[in-house]
């Protein structure tokens, strides 16, 4: 309900910068630390674990697990909105929520859900390997390491297709991409096609007047009739 009088276009930039200010912001302390190193079991150069106790802990509670309890405070909050606006739809019309938004809500919530899932093993295994790092990190099997630094990282890739099972629009466009590159000279067809029909039917709106509302209506139906 507050997020019409929330969100303005330019609070989009600042998120963007604040979110690449704060990713540099966490890169920096990896240079004192030395934590950066090429890694064989993955092929690439990534975080060790070992390098510093107190940072691989550190970056385990700032990186994921203070997050995660954040986003999972907020969506119990938002689960017993829900829950109550099932229950008193009819005395509370504050508290009725529409379909679309309810939507929304449970594909955002089976993406944290994903994410959480997804970037748990590797964040248990630094934060165990972080505690005991000579008794632990020797006992990790190399399979399990590797499976849950990729299992991180094909996070992101889940997303579009939770996105694409979930959404509508998303779908919508997806079918539109593959039927596109699956016969696009019928792509381009369909697309001059519509702006040929557009063009010339389309005529310039008049300008809406705040002040004089019922002769706006009036511009616009006399064509018509």
């Amino acid at each position: 309900m507050a997020y019409h009088r929330i969100y303005r276009h330019w609070h989009t930039a600042v998120y963007i910068c604040l979110i690449w200010l704060l990713t540099l912001v966490a890169l920096v302390p990896n240079f004192f630390v030395g934590s950066l190193e090429y890694d064989p079991r993955v092929y690439s150069c990534t975080f060790i674990q070992t390098a510093s106790t107190q940072y691989t802990v550190a970056v385990v509670v700032i990186h994921f697990l203070l997050p995660i309890a954040v986003v999972s405070f907020c969506y119990l909050r938002i689960w017993v909105l829900v829950l109550r606006s099932h229950r008193k739809a009819k005395l509370e019309t504050k508290l009725r929520l529409r379909p679309s938004d309810v939507r929304s809500f449970l594909t955002m919530f089976v993406v944290f859900v994903i994410f959480a899932i997804c970037w748990a093993p590797l964040n248990c295994i630094g934060l165990a390997v972080a505690i005991d790092p000579e008794g632990i990190a020797p006992q990790v099997p190399e399979g399990l390491f590797v499976t849950s630094y990729y299992l991180a990282y094909f996070n992101s890739c889940l997303n579009a297709i939770v996105y694409g099972l979930l959404n509508q629009n998303f779908r919508r466009e997806y079918k539109k991409i593959v039927s596109a590159l699956w016969n696009p000279g019928r792509c381009f067809r369909d697309a001059s096609k519509g702006s040929q029909s557009a063009g010339p039917q389309s005529q310039t709106p008049p300008v809406v007047n705040a002040q004089h509302p019922v002769q706006v209506l009036v511009m616009i139906q006399e064509p018509r009739e």
